[in-house]
């Protein structure tokens, strides 16, 4: 599904950097809204990559740009943290915002996947293969271990990764509303260092998403926007 529509979003062209942007405006809801002046996340950085340079160039990964202040800081964080581990950020959403097939939110700049930190074989952190024969790693499936062929989720460094979210989020006067992950690994993902200040003060999902989220963990920040309504002409 993700193939098909990639397409179409080359039509949106291009658009500024975080740095060259001005302030985001959103509207309305993750499921139901838009945003204007959004900017693209950096494909790359020295901890982490977008999930597709391709996907990233047909205008998938831009978000608000409280949002992406908030990210690249996070990144920042963990290379103290947790220096020589890599991330994989997925998804966000389109430059003007609005449905995001074959994403149910997305819409209004303040949605982003983050494809689990993972660790190979020899237990190296590396990033996860997100090739498009796997949906650019959407169809990725974890088994009951956590473990996809020679990869093991790395759940310290996920948690890790949420902990310092929030922080960056905080610090711009944000938080994280949401995250959706799958259900049975939760309790994997609390029994880490940071597992009962997760646990204790985030708000995960408890009913089941329409989708397994055992590749990903998807993160709605607490952006705040305005009513939605058309698009000025």
């Amino acid at each position: 599904m993700i193939v098909r529509v990639l397409a179409a979003a080359f039509a949106l062209g291009a658009i500024p950097s975080l740095g060259e942007a001005a302030e985001s405006r959103c509207f309305g809801t993750v499921a139901q809204g838009r945003i204007e002046d959004s900017v693209r996340l950096p494909t790359s950085g020295p901890n982490f990559s977008a999930y597709s340079r391709i996907a990233a160039a047909a205008g998938r990964t831009h978000v608000h740009s409280t949002v992406a202040r908030i990210v690249e800081t996070s990144y920042r964080s963990m290379e103290t943290t947790l220096p020589g581990t890599v991330f994989v950020y997925g998804e966000t959403g389109l430059a003007e915002g609005g449905r995001f097939k074959p994403h149910h939110t997305h819409q209004n700049g303040s949605s982003v996947d983050f494809f689990v930190p993972v660790r190979d074989a020899q237990g190296r952190s590396v990033a996860l293969p997100t090739p498009v024969t796997k949906h650019f790693g959407y169809d990725t499936e974890f088994d009951k271990n956590a473990r996809f062929e020679g990869y093991r989720i790395d759940f310290e460094a996920m948690a890790e990764h949420l902990y310092q979210l929030d922080a960056a989020a905080k610090a711009e006067g944000s938080g994280l509303a949401l995250v959706i992950f799958d259900r049975d690994y939760l309790p994997r993902l609390f029994a880490t260092p940071r597992g009962p200040w997760l646990r204790d003060h985030l708000n995960f999902m408890r009913g089941k998403p329409w989708v397994r989220h055992d590749e990903h963990y998807h993160v709605d920040f607490a952006i705040r926007c305005d009513t939605n309504r058309p698009k000025s002409r």
